[in-house]
């Protein structure tokens, strides 16, 4: 997908890059894991565009290091970006060499991540390993480079299966189930917290962590597993949405635009040792809700909504029945407002999906 040339995405782009404190990266560089994800692309194209404007203007660039698995998907997602002032650093992120760079790296963001949910069902001791270990790599980087701050990308499934409606802040327990395997990924998320913390503690590395929401927008692939994706794909195909649980999941969400602009808050404005809740607050609905809103507003009426409930829905990799009620007013506190509502962020995710088809 060449996003660089949709433009939904250039648009969310040039707002991103002329956020105030972008001006304080000026002449800092910015590594980024896992670069070709979903949240890792976007970060990486925001920062490349907060230069965009400095044609004949003697003002120092913004440098991005993006760590990529594949040169190929890198070169072809980055076409047309700043490439003067991007870095392919081409390793698995358990391979990341751990040695100080030749150049100076300021900021680390660590979006490297497993985020298939078939995954966490089918291979649980690799989802499990390859979330510590490459943490770990990415701390001993952050360590030896002596980074300014290390955030780290965690997710809001380390709450467990809240059961009802009440606000979710950062200092809440978790109910997680150990003898299940699905458990497998908000379990190593947990420990990679930890790991972090106990980081800083140690070693020093000035660690902060961003517990995000259900993120989507422009840079999902039209053949994506995740629900939101195939809500999209049905408004797009005028096809029903079949629900295979009962849909009384609740849980807010987070346009893409949004998330990054939450990471690059956290990475300026917020504290080291703290963790914060990412969410847009207003999206909080069930399944079931979210997917009446996708058949109205964004296919017209033109599609329902069925219900054809698995026997177990844990098999498709399916969290069990929760209620994750976000609270983000630390993150707000930090000067953050998200400003992309549920029905927009699927029109928007739509609208780019069209276009590389």
């Amino acid at each position: 997908m060449d996003l660089q040339k949709n433009s939904v995405f250039t648009e969310d782009m040039r707002q991103l890059g002329a956020l105030p404190l972008m001006e304080e990266l000026r002449g800092c560089t910015v590594l980024v894991t896992g670069a070709t994800g979903l949240i890792g692309q976007t970060i990486v194209s925001a920062l490349l565009r907060c230069n965009e404007s400095d044609a004949g203007q003697d003002r120092e660039p913004v440098r991005v290091i993006a760590c990529v698995r594949n040169k190929e998907k890198a070169d072809r997602l980055f076409a047309g970006a700043d490439q003067g002032n991007l870095q392919l650093l081409v390793s698995d992120i358990l391979n990341l060499p751990a040695d100080r760079l030749p150049c100076r790296v300021d900021y680390m963001i660590h979006a490297a991540s497993q985020t298939s949910s078939r995954a966490f069902v089918d291979s649980p001791v690799e989802t499990i390993f390859t979330a510590i270990d490459g943490t770990r790599r990415a701390l001993e980087f952050a360590q030896n480079n002596h980074v300014r701050c290390f955030v780290y990308l965690s997710t809001m499934e380390v709450y467990g299966t809240p059961a009802d409606d009440r606000k979710i802040d950062e200092k809440h327990g978790t109910n997680l189930d150990t003898t299940q395997p699905r458990s497998c990924y908000p379990e190593s998320k947990r420990l990679c917290e930890i790991l972090c913390a106990s980081w800083q503690k140690e070693y020093g590395v000035p660690v902060r962590i961003l517990r995000l929401t259900q993120t989507f927008g422009p840079g999902v692939r039209y053949d994506d597993g995740r629900v939101f994706a195939e809500f999209a794909r049905c408004a797009m195909e005028k096809r029903d949405i079949v629900l295979k649980t009962a849909g009384l999941t609740c849980r807010s969400y987070l346009y893409t635009a949004d998330a990054a602009a939450a990471i690059l808050t956290v990475m300026l404005r917020g504290q080291d040792g703290e963790a914060y809740n990412a969410a847009n607050e207003s999206t909080y609905c069930s399944i079931r809700e979210m997917a009446e809103l996708v058949a109205d507003q964004c296919a017209g009426g033109e599609i329902g909504v069925r219900i054809e409930a698995a026997e177990d829905p844990s098999k498709l990799g399916y969290a069990p029945t929760l209620h994750m009620n976000l609270d983000t007013s630390k993150l707000r506190a930090l000067g953050w407002t998200p400003v992309c509502g549920l029905a927009d962020a699927y029109r928007r995710m739509i609208a780019a999906m069209e276009r590389e088809l």
